[in-house]
């Protein structure tokens, strides 16, 4: 990173903290000796799996968004528990969502979901060799699972009809690696 981009926290303060996230106000310095304000919402990180079947059929699962206002296609994906490694976290899962395992992981990527005032960091993993397994669902969510061939997942995607960022990350990134791009 070049100097001229660098910030240094001067001081901060948590505004708010809930069940899953916080949101803290910082003071920071930025290299021209300025000061700026910024707003962080901090989370746990999180896990976004892409379980391709044998048959080539990616498993989304439909669940109602209430932030967004709607039903959305999207991959399984959860939250870290405290000091919970991605790859854990992902097998959980995938088992609680999909009621699937898998014999073959992959890491795909790790990114962030939107830096711009979160800190959230997904761990994508492609997950192959599917099999039966169990898992205790959150009691709070409803979810359907939904089988979709890769090339028609891709689709969903260029048709506005996957809008979640990391259902389309992870989908992008694993038909990359499966030379499906």
């Amino acid at each position: 990173m070049a100097d001229w981009q660098s910030e240094r926290k001067i001081s901060g303060e948590r505004a708010w903290a809930g069940r899953l996230l916080a949101v803290d106000v910082d003071r920071v310095r930025l290299a021209d000796g300025s000061e700026a304000v910024r707003e962080v919402v901090r989370h746990p990180g999180a896990v976004v799996v892409v379980a391709l079947a044998d048959d080539d059929r990616v498993l989304l699962v439909s669940q109602f968004r209430y932030a967004a206002g709607r039903t959305m296609l999207e991959l399984p994906a959860g939250t870290l528990a405290a000091g919970e490694d991605p790859l854990a976290c992902a097998r959980r899962e995938l088992a609680e969502e999909t009621g699937r395992g898998a014999s073959s992981w992959t890491a795909l990527a790790s990114f962030y979901s939107a830096p711009g005032f979160c800190d959230e960091r997904l761990h994508c993993f492609l997950a192959q060799g599917l099999s039966p397994a169990v898992g205790d669902a959150d009691p709070d969510e409803r979810i359907e699972v939904v089988p979709f061939p890769l090339g028609r997942a891709l689709e969903l995607i260029d048709g506005g009809e996957i809008r979640d960022a990391k259902s389309i990350a992870g989908l992008l990134l694993a038909a990359r690696r499966l030379g499906r791009d």
